[in-house]
């Protein structure tokens, strides 16, 4: 297994970790640990193409794998924070709905010999989903702080619950232009399905 691979893993291997500290609120700076391990996640997902492509790397598992990588990553997240309250269900059907159907054509392609890598469109959706993963942890951790008396402003302040509604609805636009457009242009494997 190359270092790409490894690296892909590594990202999928890191996801119960996160998921566990951040749902663990009896733990110090819980969301500073999630913070953490969900970014060196995230840097994974940078290096593991850039390494790839650089290196002459690029494996069919790697173009399967890194995408469902990023997917365990960002609806474990999503799940999460469900959980806790931060967004509602429905954000995380249609997540859901959209990577399911992306996944479909995948898979249907692949039966035709046809390896459909991601898009831009794609590429952005998954960008814009970390970045507000990312904002939403570093906001619950400085409500965390504020709960432990070591920032001296009120609680009960919306800035960090709009802030955090606005980056996901962003990402939640994105990831449904996205799938649009990957169905758009991927048509013909639907089609075509036998």
């Amino acid at each position: 297994m190359n270092l790409p691979n490894k690296l892909t893993l590594m990202r999928i291997i890191l996801v119960p970790f996160f998921a566990a500290f951040l749902l663990i609120d009896s733990i110090p700076h819980h969301f500073l640990i999630a913070l953490i391990i969900f970014a060196v996640a995230s840097i994974t997902d940078m290096l593991d193409g850039k390494i790839a492509r650089k290196y002459n790397m690029v494996t069919d598992f790697g173009k399967f794998a890194d995408p469902l990588a990023d997917k365990i990553l960002v609806i474990s997240a999503f799940a999460c924070f469900i959980e806790l309250d931060i967004i509602g269900a429905a954000f995380i059907i249609l997540v859901l709905f959209r990577e399911f159907t992306v996944t479909s054509i995948r898979l249907v392609a692949a039966e035709n010999g046809k390896v459909v890598a991601a898009n831009m469109w794609g590429k952005a959706k998954t960008v814009s989903q970390m970045i507000a993963v990312i904002v939403v942890l570093i906001n619950g951790y400085i409500v965390e702080l504020i709960g432990m008396g070591i920032i001296n402003i009120s609680a009960d302040t919306p800035v960090f619950s709009i802030i955090d509604s606005v980056l996901l609805w962003i990402s939640a636009v994105l990831t449904v232009i996205s799938g649009i457009i990957y169905i758009k242009d991927n048509f013909q494997f639907i089609k075509n399905a036998k």
